[in-house]
C-alpha cells in the first residue's frame, strides 16, 4: 500500500521533470511571495514597537491623559495589533495604505509621486552604472596584474571603502560650493522638465554611480577570471582570437550568471539604499518621505515606504535567480 505523502508528492515531481525550467521559476516566486509575507510581519511589529507613541508627539508633552486615549482611539491604536496588521496588510495588497497620520492625506498618492523621483534617480543610476561596470571588469581582466588593472583596482576599493553620504558631501563641497557647477534638487525638482531633472540629479546620481560601480566591476572582473581558467578559453587562445576578442565572445557571456546576480542586486540596492542619498541631497523621493514620518512617528507612512522597499529588493533579488537559471543551462534542472 503506497504512502499518502508519496502518492501526493507524485504530481509535483512528474510537474517537475517534464517542466523543471518553470518549476523552478514558479518555486522562486511562492518563496519570494512567503518571504514578503514574513518581512511585513516583521515591518508591521518592528514599527509597533518602537518607542514613542505618535499621539503624545502630536498633542505635545502638556496632553492629558484623555486626549491622547482620545487620538488613539480615533487613529485605532486601542485595537489588538494582530486585527490592526491584517487590515493593513489587505489594504496594502489592493494599494491602499491608508492616510497618513500628520497630513491626513491618502498614503499611496504620495508614495506614488515619491516613489516615482526615487525611481527615476536609481535608474538613471543604473543606466550609467550597470553597462560601465561591465564594461571596467572586462578591461581589468584584459589587463590583469598591468598597471591599468591595478588602477583599476585602487580607485575601485577607495570607492567602496568611502560610506556614501561621504562621497555626497565631498560632491556637494567640491562641485556645488566650490566650482558652482551643480545645482540641487530639493526645492526646485518639481515642475522641472526632463533635461532640468537630469541637470539637477547630477550629484546624487554620481554619488550612486561611485558607491555600486566598484562592487559591480569587482564581481564583474571576478567571474571573468573564473571563466578565463577554462579548457575551451584555452582552446580559443590557441585558435588565433585575440584575448580581448576571447573575453568578450567567450568569457563574459559564460560568466553571465553571477554578473545579471550581481547586477540585481546592485540595482535593489539603488533603490533601497538611495534613503541616505536622498536625505543628505534633501531629494523630494521615498527615502527623504520616509525619514521625515520618522521623525514625527507617521506609522502608516513608515510602514508603506517599508513595505514598498521590500518588495522591490525581493522582487528584483527573485528576477536575478530567474535569469541565473534561464542564463545557465546547469541550473535549469534541479539536482
Amino acid at each position: 500500500m503506497s504512502n499518502p505523502t508519496e502518492t501526493e508528492s507524485l504530481p509535483r515531481q512528474r510537474f517537475q521533470e517534464r517542466f523543471p525550467l518553470l518549476a523552478l521559476v514558479i518555486e522562486r516566486i511562492l518563496l519570494s511571495l512567503l518571504l514578503l509575507v514574513a518581512v511585513s510581519m516583521l515591518i508591521f511589529g518592528g514599527v509597533e514597537a518602537l518607542p514613542g507613541d505618535f499621539a503624545t508627539t502630536y498633542l505635545g508633552q502638556s496632553a492629558t491623559p484623555q486626549a491622547v486615549a482620545n487620538i488613539r482611539a480615533e487613529l485605532g491604536l486601542d485595537r489588538p495589533v494582530v486585527t490592526r496588521y491584517f487590515e493593513w496588510l489587505a489594504g496594502a495588497v489592493q494599494g491602499d495604505f491608508g492616510t497618513s497620520w500628520a497630513s491626513k492625506n491618502s498614503v499611496s498618492e504620495q508614495v506614488g509621486n515619491r516613489l516615482g523621483n526615487s525611481l527615476f534617480l536609481a535608474g538613471f543610476a543604473a543606466v550609467i552604472s550597470v553597462p560601465l561596470a561591465v564594461g571596467l571588469g572586462m578591461l581589468s581582466v584584459h589587463f590583469r596584474n598591468r598597471m591599468p588593472d591595478k588602477i583599476i583596482n585602487v580607485i575601485s576599493l577607495a570607492a567602496i571603502s568611502l560610506p556614501e553620504f561621504f562621497i555626497g558631501y565631498l560632491l556637494i563641497l567640491y562641485f556645488a560650493v566650490n566650482f558652482g557647477i551643480a545645482t540641487f534638487p530639493a526645492t526646485v525638482y518639481e515642475g522641472m522638465g526632463f533635461i532640468e531633472r537630469l541637470k539637477a540629479i547630477a550629484l546624487p546620481t554620481a554619488t550612486l554611480v561611485l558607491v555600486v560601480l566598484a562592487h559591480m566591476m569587482r564581481m564583474t572582473r571576478a567571474a571573468i577570471l573564473s571563466v578565463m581558467s577554462s579548457a575551451y578559453m584555452e582552446t580559443a587562445e590557441l585558435k588565433g582570437l585575440s584575448a580581448f576578442r576571447a573575453i568578450v565572445k567567450h568569457a563574459a557571456p559564460n560568466a553571465l550568471a553571477p554578473i545579471i546576480n550581481v547586477v540585481a542586486l546592485n540595482l535593489a540596492y539603488l533603490v533601497v539604499g538611495v534613503v541616505v542619498v536622498e536625505v543628505v541631497f534633501v531629494y523630494p523621493g521615498m527615502g527623504q518621505y520616509m525619514v521625515d514620518a520618522v521623525t514625527v512617528r507617521d506609522m502608516p507612512v513608515v510602514q508603506a515606504c517599508g513595505l514598498i522597499f521590500a518588495a522591490v529588493y525581493i522582487f528584483l533579488n527573485m528576477l536575478a535567480d530567474i535569469l541565473a537559471i534561464i542564463a545557465n543551462p546547469r541550473l535549469r534542472h534541479p539536482r
